[in-house]
């Protein structure tokens, strides 16, 4: 029998949450598949003189209820399988806040940190050369992901730009805000969460001081981890993908940032202001109240989820549990806040970019804090609701919410049932 891919493994969700409505079977065979994915090479000169070609996909899951939308990643272990597998949860994360968008994601299967810069724009050109029919603001609008940054959404917005001949910002978000980004971008995944998390403390039954564990120590976790310690929490272990630190009186944030910042690992802070050494595993292990994963998909497994001590689970990260993870933290007693909740601040600001690069009018960055706020918590409340009456985790309860939105959506253009009455 052949073994369950990721994709399969994100439609366990979708069965799960359709057990708990009362939908139309037209749903289920709508969502079971992505609408499109387009494979492509892409073929650039390299600053030798030579030829390379690397493989690059973009897919389009579902545009039922709005032009999809998601971000793309350079990664040297991307496959057509992981990006419909984000797509997937874009589709679901969008309904969650009730956007006005389907999921959509694009990869590149490279290394970036192998290529020069101009190399790496070159990439980039090549990739929206490659995808400019697929693409549109109306249509598809990708974003930032692994190993890409505002920079490199610049190249590509203004690539588009030569290719349809005006300027069209809309059609990408997370870009300089120089160049019509929006500003409260950079830090939206972390805040998300961190709004979501302090809405919910009470519901939750949390400590108003909390140790803070972060696995990841990119974009998202240092955000999180300077959001958390200003409100006065502890953060007690972090780890990038060279090594990790841990001290229990608490860690330097503005070292591990300095760090991260001068290209090194957090672990080189290891000996200064207390932090000590650690492995990965001793960080899922550490004795914590908030665990966030922050790094990449199916981290926390069936070998690793039992040590794991915390009390919360704020997933930041992509699909960072696997199925069997889920399960045993469940049994365990320990809450997971999921992905397509809440690390969706990020797509919510990307929709604000979106709304103000096509009204040609900008929003102070009090405001988008307080518009993600204000989104973060009603969504959030509603998926804690739909938790407690049905019983059933915040996972499961936030695909619930979703599929409630899609489904509504879908059927709205007819099912069988309409066309058989």
């Amino acid at each position: 029998m052949a073994e369950h891919t990721l994709l399969d493994d994100a439609l366990i969700r979708l069965d799960e949450a359709a057990a708990h409505l009362s939908i139309d079977p037209d749903v289920i065979e709508k969502l079971k598949y992505a609408r499109e994915t387009t494979k492509v090479r892409l073929m650039i000169r390299m600053d030798d003189g030579s030829r390379k070609s690397f493989l690059a996909w973009r897919c389009r899951y579902d545009d039922t209820r709005g032009p999809t939308k998601g971000g793309i990643r350079f990664h040297p272990a991307s496959t057509a399988e992981e990006v419909e597998t984000l797509a997937f949860w874009m589709t679901f994360k969008c309904a969650v806040m009730n956007l006005p968008y389907g999921g959509g994601k694009g990869a590149v299967q490279v290394d970036p940190r192998t290529l020069s810069k101009a190399e790496l724009e070159r990439l980039s050109r090549a990739y929206i050369q490659a995808f400019a029919r697929i693409i549109g603001p109306d249509r598809d609008i990708p974003a930032p992901d692994v190993y890409t940054n505002s920079m490199i959404m610049g190249w590509m917005a203004d690539e588009y730009a030569q290719i349809v001949g005006q300027h069209q910002p809309a059609v990408i978000t997370g870009k300089p805000i120089a160049l019509g980004g929006s500003l409260g971008r950079s830090d939206a995944t972390a805040r998300g969460g961190y709004y979501l998390v302090r809405h919910l403390t009470s519901d939750l039954q949390l400590d108003e001081t909390m140790r803070v564990a972060i696995q990841g120590f990119g974009n998202a976790g240092q955000h999180i981890a300077r959001l958390l310690a200003a409100d006065g929490h502890k953060i007690v272990a972090v780890s990038d993908s060279e090594g990790a630190v841990f001290s229990a009186a608490g860690l330097h944030v503005d070292l591990l940032i300095d760090a991260k910042a001068n290209g090194r690992s957090v672990s080189s802070t290891a000996g200064t202001g207390g932090h000590e050494r650690a492995g990965p595993d001793e960080l899922l292990a550490a004795e914590c109240d908030l665990l966030v994963p922050a790094a990449l998909e199916n981290m926390i497994h069936e070998g690793n989820a039992g040590t794991v001590k915390a009390k919360l689970v704020l997933e930041l990260a992509n699909g960072p549990l696997t199925a069997e993870a889920d399960e045993i933290l469940q049994a365990n007693g320990t809450v997971v806040l999921p992905d397509i909740l809440a690390n969706a601040g990020g797509v919510t600001v990307s929709y604000f970019e979106w709304v103000q690069n096509r009204q040609g009018f900008y929003w102070p960055v009090e405001e988008i804090h307080e518009r993600l706020r204000t989104i973060m918590e009603r969504e959030g409340r509603e998926v804690w609701n739909v938790s407690r009456s049905k019983q059933v985790t915040m996972r499961t309860a936030a695909y619930v919410h979703a599929l409630g939105r899609l489904a509504e959506a879908i059927e709205a253009h007819g099912t069988q049932s309409f066309f058989t009455s």
